[in-house]
């Protein structure tokens, strides 16, 4: 890992994910082989590999809290505030301190065990939502797919931050066709999950072939089907799975969201919105 440390003007910036965004940091070392967050390298002139490197932000500059008071206020849109190098360098917990009594709606996404270090700080916010993902129930196809915490571990956070009074998602993304199950994973969670999240595969840039060449490997039998998505653009399978996860959700009175169909979701201002607690 390529580790700098970068001086930035602002922690907050506007976003298309909600109303706002924080980064503390620039890259993360998780490396999931799908992630979409590595078309930032465009613009951070970085000539490593997506997930070898990583810039701590550093900046003098408090958070101006009065810009985002009634406001969405999105952690970790394009890394992990909760990568491992966050223990040592506290940046994220910095970020939190500021935001306590804070009236803004604060949503955090991570892959990581360590947000229970922040235990504290997140019970006294004001209005707050954890997502965590989960995308699978199988350790070995986790583990092919990132190096993040493993699956018992982000179950073992939302259990916790749920049994602590803090709003938890469980953010299915991406959903693999034919190998994420669904709903394996949404009866086995049910008693802590406030909110569901559901986002298909996003195949795009570098990783693209990546994803399809694995899939090709070691799910041959599911292989064709990825084919006709992701490379013939014949996407009934997918619209067909959606069209499932939403009935059993809606026949089973299950809270969620779902995030298919990317360009129809950022045409849609509201949906940009994650979690607008609605259907």
């Amino acid at each position: 890992m390529i580790v700098k440390e970068k001086e930035v003007k602002d922690y907050l910036t506007k976003s298309k994910i909600g109303e706002y965004a924080i980064n503390p940091y620039i890259g993360c070392p998780h490396q999931c082989r799908y992630c979409y967050a590595s078309f930032m390298k465009r613009f951070t002139n970085h000539k490593e590999a997506w997930g070898e490197f990583i810039d701590i932000k550093r900046c003098n500059k408090k958070i101006d809290t009065k810009r985002i008071e009634g406001k969405n206020v999105f952690i970790s849109s394009v890394t992990d505030c909760y990568n491992p190098y966050e223990e040592k360098y506290c940046i994220t917990r910095s970020i939190l301190k500021q935001l306590v009594g804070v009236n803004c709606r604060l949503q955090i996404a991570t892959k990581n065990k360590l947000i229970l270090r922040d235990l504290d700080l997140l019970k006294q916010m004001k209005d707050l939502s954890v997502a965590v993902s989960i995308n699978t129930l199988d350790e070995d196809f986790r583990s092919d797919m990132d190096k993040a915490s493993s699956i018992k571990e982000r179950l073992e956070v939302l259990k916790t931050l749920h049994k602590n009074g803090i709003y938890t998602i469980l953010f299915m993304s991406p959903i693999f066709i034919g190998i994420t199950n669904w709903k394996g994973i949404i009866e086995q969670t049910k008693k802590y999950i406030n909110e569901y999240w559901f986002e298909d595969l996003n195949l795009r840039g570098s990783y693209k072939y990546d994803i399809l060449n694995y899939i090709k490997e070691k799910y041959p039998k599911i292989y064709p089907t990825f084919e006709n998505i992701y490379l013939k653009g014949k996407k009934q399978e997918l619209i067909n799975m959606d069209n499932e996860i939403r009935n059993y959700c809606n026949f089973n009175k299950i809270h969620y969201s779902a995030y298919f169909h990317h360009e129809e979701v950022m045409k849609n201002r509201e949906n940009k919105k994650l979690g607008k607690k609605s259907n």
